[in-house]
């Protein structure tokens, strides 16, 4: 998959987020997979837009805690997305 714009990115999110809230992955878990998947794109994937870049770095100079955190906003900012 490649991503050429950040709202393609919030899309893609969005679709993976709506189809683990149909499993009724608590939200814990949730925030927890994210930050899993976080860990997994920074090993792996080369940021195609600047909002990814620097979603890379602030996870490069993260803690564990932190990294939760910024997943558990990613979460947000999909969720607010979707709403409006």
């Amino acid at each position: 998959m490649q991503v050429t714009t950040w709202e393609q990115w919030l899309d893609t999110l969005g679709t993976a987020l709506e189809k683990a809230q149909s499993m009724k992955m608590p939200k814990k878990m949730l925030t927890k997979s994210a930050a899993e998947l976080g860990d997994f794109l920074f090993e792996t994937i080369d940021p195609d837009v600047p909002e990814n870049r620097l979603l890379k770095t602030m996870w490069e100079l993260a803690d564990d805690r932190e990294k939760e955190s910024l997943a558990g906003l990613m979460i947000k900012l999909v969720e607010k997305r979707k709403t409006h």
